[in-house]
């Protein structure tokens, strides 16, 4: 009953003020704070002192007798002073009464909790400053003359589901300055806690930003309504935008590639950071201006990869002649592999004779292949006119024009690429041709079952028919021999069977390799040419690259092998040092992504502030 004791006995003005001029604002403001009393004389200020004695040592009890007690009294100005402390902290709730949970470390730090206001959807706390001073932002003077206040809303984190808003209490001080021109100065808080002119604080906008690199516009606005942190669509990518910083790192190795804004129509260009693994530019087009441009203000780049296109080339030649050029490994060897596919297109004529199918009977056809042979004979009568043309000395830009096909075909007619009987098609059994392969060799010959166990195993969601066509092929292929052979594979297929193990061929595809090695030598050569380029990749030897060349432009492999004189300082590069174009073709992937995402509505700043925004830095 202390505090009905001191109600009783003094004065409103000596509780509310305190003897010798305590101010009753700043002890509460203690106690709130820090759950301490301030050093208060005890002859003094005893019974003031005991009037708060129940909040120092956590006595609900007590606390609630004095509130009774207060309005018991009747005096309205102590019976408020005492409910506003009161409220305040029963609001916090036990957090208050705890010293580990102070308010303070609900808001951002640097502020100080005045008032929390608790509504079904929605917190809202009034905070002020914990400092005394500020700084003026043109001379630097501290000052501490505060001229007036006024309050500025700001949104924070949510806490338990409900939103937060802050309700700032902001100071305006005078510059003491003398030399200086601004008067009056208001209070900041930092860029860190809360930015001048910003409605979320720091943390609240980190948050937002990665919500907006991650989903962009729509997706992430909704995603934020559940998270109870309602912004918009545009707010998310003006955050995105304007938080975009192109990374300043001084720049010593680099991959560039272009990617397509639309496939055949228009494409820009990637340059990424090989050391740091990032993208660090995009470029609104792949022209050798534009790479030029950019590479000249970055003379501290040593090393560039890049494809095997000649634009990137010359424009690193004229920008950075000092920088090694680094062709990509895996365009080398898949422009191997290219080249000894191109190699057995143009010998399909003696491959065939070699094989003994140059007479087809259309009556053992099925239907789709009877359209593919139709198709073959119209082509055979396009080819033999072009190659008459073509052997009389005819150029190729007036064949396309007298014939009305176009230079591609031509050229594909010239190079003997346009021979193949049957062309192969992409098999909805491709993923399951090793699991079929080892049931069949271990003796299981039924079709049915191996339906079902590929359903029941492997989640194969063919048909039986699909299954049964297969076994079929399989049965008429043990049974063939080079006499009974009444059909030669496409060109791609004969790759495939002469690059593989012969351990993993079925006896007429053996059949077949067999006869293609022993009539076609120059085919064989042009396979031992490519595996051995292939060896040196993978061994990073290029010691032999010189006997290399002169053996691959004798052979059927000569126009790879005039590409890589061409690129020879690249193409020795790419083998001996570690640096290649790979992480930039995973880049141009997830820039994929994040374009589709988007629906191809990005622009280049978006795209580039998502891209690079979400890289690790």
């Amino acid at each position: 009953m202390a505090g009905s004791v001191l109600l009783k006995q003094r004065p409103a003005a000596r509780i509310l003020h305190g003897d010798k001029g305590y101010d009753s604002n700043a002890i509460r403001r203690q106690v709130e704070e820090n759950g301490t009393m301030p050093n208060i004389p005890p002859k003094a200020n005893r019974r003031y002192k005991n009037c708060f004695s129940p909040v120092l040592y956590r006595d609900r009890n007590a606390i609630e007798r004095m509130c009774q007690s207060a309005w018991n009294w009747g005096s309205d100005s102590i019976s408020l002073q005492v409910e506003r402390l009161l409220t305040l902290l029963f609001q916090k709730g036990d957090s208050a009464m705890d010293r580990s949970m102070p308010s303070s470390r609900l808001v951002p730090r640097g502020f100080i909790v005045e008032r929390f206001d608790v509504l079904s959807d929605r917190i809202t706390a009034s905070v002020r400053s914990a400092q005394t001073y500020a700084h003026c932002p043109c001379c630097g003077t501290v000052s501490r003359r505060v001229q007036s206040r006024y309050r500025r809303r700001a949104s924070d984190l949510p806490i338990a589901g409900r939103c937060v808003d802050l309700a700032v209490t902001v100071r305006r001080f005078r510059c003491d300055g003398v030399l200086c021109g601004r008067r009056i100065l208001a209070e900041r808080f930092g860029d860190e806690v809360l930015a001048s002119h910003s409605r979320r604080t720091s943390r609240l906008e980190q948050i937002v930003h990665h919500l907006g690199l991650a989903l962009g516009g729509r997706p992430a606005a909704s995603m934020a309504q559940r998270l109870m942190l309602p912004v918009s669509n545009d707010t998310l990518l003006r955050v995105v935008r304007r938080r975009a910083r192109e990374p300043d790192e001084r720049l010593t190795v680099i991959g560039i590639d272009d990617f397509a804004w639309r496939r055949n129509h228009h494409y820009g260009t990637i340059v990424c950071d090989l050391k740091r693994r990032r993208p660090v530019v995009l470029l609104k087009d792949r022209e050798q201006a534009t790479a030029e441009d950019w590479l000249k203000d970055r003379p501290s780049i040593a090393i560039v990869a890049r494809d095997r296109g000649g634009g990137y080339g010359e424009a690193m030649a004229r920008a950075l002649p000092h920088a090694v050029q680094v062709a990509d490994r895996w365009h080398l060897m898949e422009n191997a592999s290219r080249a000894f596919l191109d190699a057995v297109r143009a010998s399909m004529r003696p491959i065939r004779a070699a094989v003994g199918a140059t007479v087809i009977n259309p009556a053992l056809l099925t239907s789709a292949e009877r359209l593919q042979y139709e198709g073959y004979l119209r082509r055979e009568e396009t080819n033999d006119a072009i190659m008459a043309q073509i052997k009389a000395g005819v150029p190729l830009r007036r064949i396309a024009k007298n014939t009305g096909h176009s230079r591609r075909v031509v050229r594909a007619v010239a190079r003997g690429e346009r021979s193949d009987v049957f062309r192969t098609s992409d098999s909805s059994l491709e993923l399951y041709l090793p699991w079929l392969n080892a049931q069949w060799d271990s003796g299981a010959r039924n079709a049915t079952a191996l339906w079902r166990k590929l359903q029941d195993r492997r989640g194969f969601r063919g048909s039986l028919r699909v299954i049964g066509e297969w076994a079929t092929r399989r049965r008429r292929a043990e049974k063939a021999s080079a006499e009974t052979l009444t059909r030669v594979p496409s060109a791609r297929t004969i790759v495939r069977l002469m690059t593989i193990s012969r351990d993993n061929l079925t006896k007429a595809e053996s059949v077949v390799v067999a006869a293609v090695e022993g009539s076609v030598p120059a085919v064989v050569e042009a396979r031992e040419t490519i595996a051995d380029f292939h060896a040196m990749v993978r061994k990073k030897d290029d010691a032999d690259l010189g006997s290399w060349i002169d053996r691959a432009l004798g052979g059927l492999v000569a126009t790879f092998g005039r590409g890589v004189v061409k690129d020879e300082a690249a193409v020795r590069a790419a083998i001996m040092l570690p640096w290649s174009n790979g992480q930039t073709e995973g880049q141009i992937t997830k820039l994929k992504l994040v374009k589709r995402q988007m629906y191809g509505r990005g622009k280049l700043d978006l795209l580039q502030a998502r891209l690079i925004g979400a890289s690790p830095c």
